[in-house]
């Protein structure tokens, strides 16, 4: 019978870590790589782009008063010969694009 309370024991353990496991990932956000794989795609319905890059730590940005949790990254792409270079930044807990501007070179 001792056998039986120990894998019921383990059973319930394993599910307690599993949930507080998801629970810890879903406040985590997205991560810097799928914040750039986000940007990479978007910009790629406009055309192929030739490069990109991202900060792997997340900075804060005021748009409009609001505060924000963000990755900046940047993309660059070639247009009639020329390269245009973009930056964006990315909300770290909803991955979507809060702002894109246009760099100059």
């Amino acid at each position: 019978m001792n056998w039986k309370k120990v894998a019921i024991a383990a059973g319930v353990g394993a599910l307690a870590g599993y949930v507080v496991k998801e629970q810890i990932s879903n406040k985590q956000g997205v991560t810097p790589e799928k914040a750039l794989k986000i940007a990479k795609e978007a910009f790629k319905k406009q055309g192929p782009i030739s490069g990109s890059w991202i900060y792997m730590k997340p900075e804060e940005l005021n748009k409009n008063g609001i505060n924000y949790d963000v990755y900046r990254g940047g993309i660059s792409k070639n247009q009639d010969g020329e390269t245009s270079q973009f930056e964006f930044y990315i909300d770290t807990e909803t991955g979507t694009i809060v702002d894109v501007a246009e760099t100059t070179a």
